[in-house]
């Protein structure tokens, strides 16, 4: 199959796909449809009775004003048809094209919770939210208005043929010889400017993406002065995406006034035939009026349909992205013979553990260390060396190539991941607060905590003063990731959330690079009463903070080089004798 093959049947099964959203509401559908049908037939008689009025005003100067008033009055009543059943059908038709798209973007948003880690460490949050808004956004455009439009073009054009065969043969023969011209060129547009919609979303999913990055790293960007490098990025994005869009709707909107010059042309020339038939008496002055209307409404929804095929192209480029996040596979199910993971002791182990993010390219080399219950693990070493990759692996974000990880003696790959990831508190450098009450934030995770419990929790890291200086207490509203407050609260707020779960173990990633020295040392107090009891493993740079250690593994190109207890390692004088030595220097 080639190229053009595939996309051809790649835009078709987006078609159907679409379609299978529109069956969940067939009969609100064939509603819509039917009264469609039913105000264009109404309209389509409005040439006809013009035509019989123009005759009986004509009928050699005798004016037969009943028949006019009477014919009159029928059009009156069309029009008025017409209006009622269009707006009743476009209302419904809007109310069933915005639960489809509420339909959608649920199925999508509740697909990206069940995907796994490593998507979202290759795809930018940008495109994501282009994806689940602007491009559901231009499909629900198309099906509130271009399927009502495409369906009254159907109806419209074969009503018109059948009438104008009707009139005269001869001038329908002459009129029907250009419409060959006109699919072939709507046809052949629809190929140029396919591509080009796809390139257009595709281009603003990525100016998402960099706006997104950025304004999340303006701090930095003015710390070093870079404001102008950025707008320099910016531009060139912000260029590619107007091109992207203008050659879409450029090439796009060439479509509409080259039919529409056909159309003229052809309506030139029935309109000089319909002249000499007339002259020969083979047709009524009211007949060339009403063939002359229909061959209007004939030619009108082609040229419409040309118009709007720039809209459905970019609703298929729009859909073909929603679905192609829809289908991307979502976390590999739990083992048949997975057992839930309850009541544990905290006794985690890896024995010879192998794991890459890329095949041939192994991050961690054959790691094998033991925590027994209620021990805390801390994990040392230089940028890259592998630390949160062993979280990931342990949370099973991410699963080994080869060797076993267990709790409690159990491989975890033979328990539910929901079980598992409910024996673990977090708590990570870069925060996450949600926008809500500051207890429901440092509640999150546990229902059932009360607010005795929640004051508890901030009065041991040392924030219950700060929270009690604002306004509403513990129940100010933190806004957009908790942006009214600093990095250090924030992550007060998310140690005293682990520090409210009643989990058996314990991670802890950088869990104080944003709090400074002081605060730091009454979070270590506060930390050495949380992790009794519970398995801790913990990641940090400041090595002061690890000192009590049960155990610390120093890590290097994902091997490990030294453990033993902080005493233990310093006697050794190796790589973890210079890193904290450096950092004491300092």
């Amino acid at each position: 199959m080639t190229e053009k093959d595939n996309k051809k049947a790649d835009s078709g099964k987006t078609l159907l796909r679409i379609l299978t959203y529109l069956l969940r509401h067939k009969a609100g559908m064939a509603l819509a449809l039917g009264m469609t049908v039913a105000a264009n037939v109404f309209m389509l008689m409005i040439p006809h009775y013009s035509g019989l009025a123009i005759d009986a005003i004509s009928s050699a100067g005798n004016v037969h004003f009943d028949d006019v008033f009477r014919l009159c009055a029928i059009m009156f009543a069309c029009v008025a048809g017409n209006s009622v059943l269009a707006y009743l059908s476009h209302i419904l038709l809007v109310s069933i094209s915005s639960k489809i798209t509420e339909e959608m973007r649920k199925e999508v948003f509740d697909h990206l919770l069940e995907l796994p880690v490593s998507f979202f460490d290759t795809h930018q949050a940008g495109d994501l939210i282009s994806r689940i808004s602007y491009d559901i956004d231009t499909i629900n455009t198309s099906l509130s208005s271009d399927l009502i439009t495409a369906a009254t073009s159907i109806v419209t054009v074969v009503g018109s043929a059948f009438m104008m065969a009707r009139i005269n043969t001869t001038l329908c023969i002459v009129f029907l010889f250009t419409t060959p011209l006109i699919i072939y060129i709507t046809r052949h547009r629809a190929k140029v400017v396919r591509p080009l919609f796809s390139k257009r979303s595709r281009k603003l999913g990525e100016l998402n993406g960099f706006v997104e990055e950025m304004l999340s790293g303006h701090k930095t960007i003015k710390a070093y002065g870079q404001e102008e490098t950025i707008i320099g990025r910016f531009d060139q994005r912000n260029k590619d995406a107007v091109d992207a869009y203008y050659e879409a709707d450029y090439q796009g909107s060439l479509v509409g006034p080259t039919v529409m010059f056909v159309n003229n042309l052809s309506l030139a020339i029935i309109s000089g035939l319909g002249g000499i038939l007339y002259l020969n008496h083979q047709i009524s002055v009211g007949n060339i009026s009403a063939f002359i209307l229909y061959s209007k409404r004939f030619s009108g929804p082609i040229s419409g349909m040309a118009e709007i095929m720039a809209e459905m192209q970019s609703a298929i480029s729009a859909a073909r992205r929603v679905f192609a996040l829809i289908d991307e596979p979502a976390e590999i199910k739990d083992a048949d013979d997975a057992e839930v993971l309850d009541q544990v002791k905290g006794d985690v182990a890896f024995d010879n553990v192998h794991f890459s993010y890329v095949p041939g390219t192994e991050i961690i080399h054959g790691l094998s260390l033991e925590a027994g219950s209620g021990k805390m693990i801390a994990i040392v070493g230089p940028t890259g060396a592998g630390k949160t990759t062993i979280i990931n692996m342990l949370m099973r974000f991410y699963d080994p190539d080869s060797g076993v990880i267990s709790v409690d003696g159990k491989d975890i790959l033979h328990v539910t991941r929901d079980s598992l990831r409910k024996q673990f508190s977090m708590v990570l450098q870069d925060t996450w607060l949600f926008e809500g009450t500051i207890l429901e934030n440092v509640a999150y995770g546990r229902d059932d905590a009360t607010e005795e419990e929640v004051i508890n929790a901030c009065k041991a890291v040392e924030i219950h003063d700060f929270i009690m200086s604002l306004k509403d207490g513990y129940n100010t509203v933190l806004t957009d990731d908790g942006v009214n407050i600093s990095k250090g609260q924030k992550q007060l707020l998310t140690i005293a959330r682990a520090m409210l779960s009643d989990s058996r173990m314990l991670i802890l990633d950088e869990a104080t690079s944003n709090v400074d020295s002081n605060t730091e040392q009454k979070i270590q107090r506060a930390m050495m009463e949380l992790c009794k009891g519970k398995t801790t493993f913990i990641i940090a740079h400041r090595l002061s903070t690890i000192k009590e250690a049960d155990m610390i593994i120093v890590l290097q190109h994902g091997t490990v080089i030294e453990r033993g207890t902080h005493e233990q390692l310093l006697a050794q004088k190796g790589f973890y004798a210079s890193l904290f030595n450096a950092q004491w220097e300092a």
